[in-house]
């Protein structure tokens, strides 16, 4: 039988199924308790059990200790209902409650999925975890001191590796590395999560995804963090890209449109090459938005690309399908040599 848990500060309540803890529970709920290691060792995720019962599970001594012990703390990562429960704990809603934090992280897998696109997954130490906002991004610390900035591609649910996808820039520095030199079991550090772009959890407006290149990265992570919250919004996604090579997961995008109610993609190419027998859209992408959606009032849009894409969307949308400002969310990628955004 599960348990229900309230959060005493918010009101806010979720359910716990036998065997499950109470972070799993309240981040599958869409409910963002704080949380660094999800083992017990950190102390990241303590919060307080008002009333109830809780088996508080294995733990490091470290992390909690005997006097809070009696006081009703429990590492919520760690800690099981054996009732239904009252507990005290800080949300996390909003990218200035998450912390940031500097990792080592070993490269796990490379996959080529395009000539200029690689996948990159880094695996976390056991001991910590990444907590981030769908559309966020890291930068992974050179050893110059130089900086490179990538989207986080997967979801906040599936935290354990991180999926960057990384373009190669001619003469870039880090992406010659990343596609001549790099092997797995490589190991990087990194810095993160950054960033004000992220997937908005209020309201109930129509969601626009508007993605050039490796701007899919980001939407990616929106879109299975969506998904993973059973979220009811209608969401199209248009994916520019100047050929087909550019829609490096267009199997992935066509999958969720085939299997989602309320989901459509719509792919577009500004050149498609001859020998790609495109028979779909062309042009650029935001005009096929703004064909589509002539009226843009009630939904929100979220756009990442390259800034010529970032800035023609936010004007033409704004200006001439009447896009509320305050619905336009936006991260611009620079492709330079010292850094790829500000």
């Amino acid at each position: 039988m599960s348990h229900r848990v309230t959060i005493e500060s918010s009101g806010h309540q979720f359910d716990v199924e036998p065997g499950n803890t109470i972070l799993r529970a309240a981040l599958a709920a869409g409910i963002g308790l704080p949380y660094g290691c999800r083992n017990g060792a950190c102390g990241a995720c303590k919060g307080r059990v008002v009333s109830g019962q809780v088996d508080r599970g294995l733990y490091s001594e470290g992390a909690l200790s005997g006097a809070e012990l009696g006081k009703g703390y429990a590492l919520f990562c760690c800690a099981r209902p054996l009732s239904d429960l009252v507990i005290e704990s800080r949300e996390v809603d909003a990218v200035r409650d998450i912390p940031v934090k500097m990792l080592p992280a070993r490269v796990q897998k490379m996959a080529r999925l395009a000539p200029d696109v690689m996948l990159l997954q880094l695996k976390l130490p056991a001991s910590e975890r990444l907590q981030f906002l769908a559309g966020q991004y890291i930068d992974i610390l050179l050893k110059d001191g130089r900086r490179r900035s990538f989207s986080i591609a997967n979801a906040p649910e599936t935290d354990e590796c991180l999926e960057l996808h990384v373009r190669r820039v001619p003469g870039g520095h880090f992406t010659t590395h990343v596609f001549e030199t790099m092997k797995e079991r490589d190991l990087l550090r990194l810095e993160g999560p950054h960033g004000g772009f992220h997937l908005r959890e209020d309201g109930a407006k129509p969601v626009i995804l508007l993605a050039g290149g490796t701007g899919f990265a980001p939407v990616k992570a929106m879109v299975e963090h969506a998904f993973h919250r059973q979220s009811l919004r209608p969401m199209t996604l248009y994916w520019g890209a100047r050929d087909r090579a550019g829609l490096y997961l267009h199997e992935l995008a066509e999958g969720w449109a085939a299997g989602r109610a309320g989901f459509d993609y719509v792919p577009v190419l500004s050149e498609p090459a001859a020998g790609d027998g495109w028979p779909g859209r062309t042009g650029l992408v935001h005009r096929a938005v703004m064909a589509d959606f002539p009226d843009l009032s009630g939904h929100r849009v979220y756009a990442c690309g390259a800034p010529a894409m970032i800035e023609a969307a936010r004007s033409d949308l704004i200006g001439g399908c009447g896009l509320k400002e305050e619905d336009f969310f936006a991260d611009s990628f620079t492709f330079a040599t010292d850094s790829t955004r500000p």
